[in-house]
């Protein structure tokens, strides 16, 4: 190093030194909470400002839904259980469009805004007949049950956010959108992640983003390993947590983006 730099340098070595004993990435605030634990003296978390948010989630009662209501909870967010068979929360069913209509009408009536919507409501990939899965009506049903259930209810949300200037939606879809080997599977995720890009387009620039997360194998105990050609698994509250950093005012620059969770196929690229 020149003589020069150690001259401009010396005063500020005090300054590095404190900080390098800092814990990165972040600096200050508080300890992540990861789920009801914490990360003693590592990681520092970014406030989310879900403070107050209204959010409503259908298939608020399924697997993933639940976590993203704790998770939404857990920040501050008013969370909105919603689905077909809700005992606790709102019902609503996403095929149809009288339902979807009223289910949002019926949170702005009581919350006077909608801040975000998180779509997770779809049957499960293990209640589909892989023997019919070519079928043209299985593949119709199916797409109708998670693609047009999406695009149904953010055509709902979507001209209140628009006239406040802000929200954020955000879709499950699934890893099997990336794969061949069942089209049903891939078609009704791969319809789902369409949609939502076409709608955030249309929405670029109003304030309102639109986003879809691709989760490989659900479980309650994920496995790190990853086979080739195949997604990672991860658990609900992962899920969750990628959701709930989505809705957050923080992420505004983010929007059209369809981001997998549990790593993407190994094997696969994709730009």
């Amino acid at each position: 190093m020149p003589a020069w730099a150690i001259g401009v340098l010396k005063p500020y070595a005090s300054v590095n030194l404190v900080l390098s004993s800092i814990p990165r990435p972040w600096r200050i605030g508080r300890p992540i909470p990861v789920g009801r634990r914490t990360v003693a003296g590592s990681v520092r978390w970014m406030d989310l400002e879900l403070g107050g948010a209204v959010v409503l989630v259908v298939g608020g009662t399924g697997l993933i839904g639940r976590a993203v209501v704790a998770r939404l909870r857990a920040e501050g967010a008013t969370a909105i259980a919603a689905s077909r068979g809700a005992t606790d929360g709102l019902v609503l069913d996403a095929r149809d469009p009288a339902s979807v209509t009223a289910g949002v009408d019926s949170v702005l009536a009581r919350h006077g805004r909608l801040d975000g919507l998180v779509v997770a409501a779809a049957p499960s990939a293990r209640t589909l007949d892989a023997a019919r899965h070519a079928d043209p009506e299985q593949v119709l049903d199916a797409i109708d049950a998670k693609a047009m259930s999406f695009l149904r209810l953010a055509n709902a949300a979507l001209p209140t956010m628009n006239r406040a200037g802000y929200g954020r939606i955000v879709g499950v879809s699934g890893q099997n959108a990336f794969l061949t080997g069942n089209v049903t599977g891939s078609v009704r995720n791969a319809a789902l992640i369409i949609a939502a890009k076409n709608l955030a387009d249309t929405a670029a620039g109003s304030g309102v983003t639109i986003n879809t997360v691709s989760p490989g194998i659900v479980s309650d105990t994920p496995v790190s390993e990853v086979e080739p050609g195949r997604g990672g698994e991860s658990s609900p509250e992962q899920i969750a947590d990628l959701i709930a950093f989505l809705l957050s005012p923080r992420t505004g620059a983010i929007s059209g983006e369809s981001i997998a969770v549990g790593h993407r196929v190994r094997g696969v690229t994709s730009m």
